[in-house]
């Protein structure tokens, strides 16, 4: 009686093929393979830049890892800081119809040189359920690992804190223009960004209160008196009330 195998059930997995076994027998299923699509991004500042060292790297891991290339999207002579850039506006429609499972990038500064937009595309890429990596510099964003799990936490603080940032130089800049104006030097010695060196904030309507006084007197609606006033209705409201 011949030997049998000493583990009941025993599935092992070879390259497309699964062979199962059993005391009583083992037979051969083939399964397809769906292969891993992805696509690569490289980018160089200049025109007499270029992205053959990139492209070179990145297609040699992506055939080390099994992986099918679904697109290559080059930037040639696009500065990391302009948020318009075809192949990466490209890249990120193409993600948003899942034409590739993750982009991969030779460094970082490849992808953005703006932390803000940096941040923003990856965390889209990640909504769309798009890894992102950088071989070279150990980084992806796949959820499966911990690591990936933390880099997108480190992304969502860093975009937080960018967002602080700004809102707090918007603040600082507003409460200074303010300040300026209050003491006459807009229009003088400085200028707003528009060249109209307006107040801060929206301006006052101006529009005839009194008369707005004896519609209202009268019994018409505050939708009318606006109408009327040529103003929106919480305005004449407030007018009114206040």
């Amino acid at each position: 009686m011949p030997d049998q195998p000493g583990v009941e059930g025993l599935t092992r997995a070879i390259t497309n093929s699964v062979i199962f076994a059993d005391p009583l027998h083992s037979y051969i299923v083939k399964v397809s393979a769906q292969p891993y699509q992805i696509a690569i991004y490289a980018r160089v500042s200049t025109d007499d830049q270029r992205c053959e060292m990139q492209l070179t790297e990145l297609r040699e891991y992506a055939a080390r890892c099994g992986w099918t290339i679904a697109q290559e999207y080059i930037d040639q002579g696009y500065s990391g800081t302009k948020a318009d850039r075809p192949a990466l506006t490209r890249l990120m429609k193409d993600a948003n119809m899942k034409r590739f499972a993750a982009v991969i990038v030779w460094k970082l500064d490849r992808f953005g040189r703006s932390v803000r937009q940096l941040v923003s595309n990856i965390q889209r890429l990640d909504e769309l359920g798009v890894r992102f990596l950088v071989p070279s510099q150990s980084i992806d964003t796949d959820h499966k690992s911990p690591t990936g799990r933390l880099m997108m936490h480190i992304l969502a603080a860093v975009a937080e804190f960018e967002r602080d940032l700004i809102r707090e130089r918007v603040n600082a800049g507003l409460t200074d223009y303010r300040h300026d104006y209050t003491r006459g030097r807009v229009g003088k010695e400085r200028h707003s960004r528009s060249g109209k060196d307006l107040a801060v904030g929206r301006p006052r309507k101006i529009f005839r209160r009194d008369q707005a006084a004896k519609l209202r007197a009268l019994g018409q609606s505050w939708r009318a008196i606006a109408k009327t006033m040529g103003v929106p209705v919480t305005t004449v409201r407030r007018a009114l009330n206040g």
